[in-house]
């Protein structure tokens, strides 16, 4: 057992637990809704930001553990949210703040909680927890501030179904599609397999046209839309089980359309080259993720949410090339495809934690549509007219 903390303040609050399924056990403080709920604990080492990923669809199903000790301190606000929901599946947080000084907030973290029925756990040793899950890789847990027996935890734990060999993005994507912005710049058509907010917001910011499209799309339909270009969105789950999907990126490979995939999409456009994805022994979770550029050389601060990853041995320098690193372990963080114009990324450029160190990515994909389809971006043409007007 990690922690057995039996002081005045827990025993004046509201008793909670999470158990893991290795049969550690961890005594804390209800936060949020009170309940039950269950999935595979991860950790999250960003110092702000908790909005944004309890609302992340990447997320989805997972218990966050944030590595940074206040947690609530600026409350929350609807411009924050990148889903119209929580996805994450349960919260751990070591100092919970029900105060909140921040005078766009709207609310309190533990109103927004309680709101979305998001179950959570405080006055937990975070540093020792996530000492443990490094040590022993993530596993699935159990929070419960209802059912406060340790067996009866551990046991719920081991019987949680495992994030591996599941398919995720169904739960996540739109019913039907929807244009999310009109302008003047390229079409872009979005495959949504839990696409955040932030990220279809890049793509308004340079003017371009953005229809969203369900995960299950039909290339042909997408088609029939005539975009200039296709992005494969961010999302939850296992990607090697997701063969409509891969085949969908296939095809649209076999197109002269541009290409662009951020995290689940990069390792469907991975898959589709024939490349191989493995499951992380702990993943990739937090806003200081060093990633270099191996063109440039310039080393980027990104945000990261991942535990699946492209095995960087399965490249073929006939496939793709490879073009960002992550200096933290040397994993494979991006490639440029060569049959065709097309690129990704494993990490978030639109998250700006940098704060803008990635934004060139979205530029680059703008200059494929540019070279391929002839569309110049509003930006571009506003620069044009000024330039034009000197």
């Amino acid at each position: 057992m990690i922690n057995s903390l039996e002081n005045n303040q827990l025993l004046d609050a509201e008793k909670c637990k999470i158990a893991l399924a290795d049969g550690t056990v961890v005594t804390g403080t209800a936060i949020g809704y009170r309940g039950e709920t269950g999935g595979e604990l991860c950790f999250n080492t960003s110092m702000s930001g908790y909005q944004e990923i309890f609302t992340d669809p990447s997320y989805h199903g997972q218990i966050m553990m944030m590595t940074y000790p206040h947690i609530g301190n600026y409350g929350t606000m609807d411009i924050d949210m990148e889903a119209s929901r929580p996805m994450v599946s349960g919260v751990v947080v070591r100092a919970f703040s029900q105060r909140f000084s921040n005078q766009h907030a709207d609310q309190s973290l533990d109103a927004f909680m309680k709101e979305h029925k998001l179950v959570g756990i405080s006055e937990v040793d975070t540093r020792r927890l996530v000492l443990h899950i490094r040590s022993k890789g993530v596993m699935n847990a159990v929070i419960s501030s209802i059912d406060l027996d340790d067996d009866s935890l551990v046991a719920k734990a081991k019987a949680w179904p495992s994030m591996e060999g599941f398919e995720l993005a169904s739960r996540v994507t739109v019913e039907e599609a929807y244009d999310f912005a009109r302008g003047e710049g390229p079409r872009v058509a979005v495959f949504d397999y839990g696409v955040k907010q932030n990220i279809l917001r890049s793509f308004k910011s340079k003017g371009c046209t953005v229809r969203v499209f369900p995960a299950a799309t039909e290339l042909e339909e997408v088609l029939s839309w005539n975009p200039d270009g296709i992005f494969f969105s961010n999302g939850p789950g296992d990607p090697r089980v997701m063969p409509d999907s891969i085949e969908t990126v296939k095809a649209a490979m076999q197109t002269d359309i541009p290409l662009f995939g951020i995290c689940l999409g990069h390792q469907l456009l991975s898959l589709a080259a024939g490349l191989e994805v493995y499951k992380m022994r702990v993943g990739h979770r937090g806003a200081n993720h060093p990633v270099q550029n191996l063109s440039t050389r310039h080393v980027e601060v990104s945000t990261q949410n991942h535990g699946f990853a492209v095995a960087k041995e399965s490249l073929k320098d006939d496939i793709a090339e490879l073009t960002h690193i992550n200096l933290n372990d040397d994993t494979l963080e991006g490639i440029r495809f060569k049959a065709c114009t097309a690129f990704s990324v494993q990490y978030h450029p639109e998250a700006s934690p940098g704060p803008h160190d990635s934004h060139y990515l979205f530029d680059e994909f703008m200059n494929d549509i540019l070279e391929v389809r002839g569309v110049k971006t509003t930006v571009d043409l506003a620069a044009e007219m000024m330039y034009a007007g000197r």
